[in-house]
């Protein structure tokens, strides 16, 4: 059956870049902020995507040398999930994760600039204790506002890494660009015709003009917090 530590690479994830029958087995990343099907491994990043190293005693040689840091802050465990949106730097470099057009998730170089700040998504709000509001984002991240009804489900916000302070609140609102994360339009951007909300137990839906999707699936996104675009080749 395999530990809780790995997973056969015939039963990942199919967002996952790796080939499926070099191999047995797989590192499964730890549970935290991101799902498996949104998040591979730090130790399969360094070694089998972006090649930094042969096995997987080099990958833990690099991080226990601190040379490895994810939005901003050091991280050892080579377990660890590097999931969509998430910021990874490698000494000097840095990259960005996220989903091409085939829905594989990619790690894309980026300026140290765009290192600084990350998209999040408000995947839903609660109320703590002092009647403060908690916002819960998509990467596990949780950011306490003052005021509640600035903000709704489904908003983004870019926030700067690694202090996490809001740098802008993008409204998901119609005419807005957003990034798809799912459907048969994974990896592309729109702009939003309508927020079409369901009065029942159905999930709410969006409306681009030439197609539609459901309204997990969208992540708004800025005109001037650019996604970074790969070539895939089929």
């Amino acid at each position: 059956m395999g530990s809780s530590h790995h997973l056969k690479r015939l039963n990942m994830p199919r967002t996952w870049t790796l080939t499926r029958k070099t191999t047995v087995w797989v590192t499964r990343p730890n549970a935290g902020a991101h799902s498996v099907e949104m998040c591979m491994p730090l130790n399969a990043v360094i070694r089998d995507v972006l090649n930094y190293a042969k096995n997987s005693r080099e990958v833990r040689s690099i991080l226990h040398a601190g040379h490895v840091s994810i939005d901003g802050r050091t991280v050892r465990d080579a377990r660890r999930g590097v999931g969509l949106m998430d910021v990874l730097t490698l000494g000097e470099l840095s990259y960005r994760c996220i989903l091409d057009s085939n829905g594989k998730l990619r790690y894309h170089q980026i300026s140290p600039s765009d290192a600084e700040w990350k998209l999040c998504r408000i995947d839903g709000k609660s109320t703590i204790k002092g009647g403060k509001t908690q916002l819960n984002l998509h990467d596990g991240r949780c950011i306490i506002v003052d005021d509640a009804k600035a903000y709704r489900t489904g908003d983004t916000l870019q926030i700067s890494l690694p202090e996490q302070q809001i740098m802008q609140h993008i409204a998901f609102s119609d005419g807005a660009p957003a990034y798809l994360i799912g459907g048969s339009h994974v990896g592309t951007i729109a702009h939003i015709k309508e927020h079409i909300e369901k009065r029942s137990s159905m999930p709410n839906e969006v409306d681009f003009g030439e197609f539609g999707t459901l309204a997990r699936y969208v992540f708004v996104v800025g005109e001037d917090t650019p996604i970074p675009s790969v070539e895939v080749n089929a």
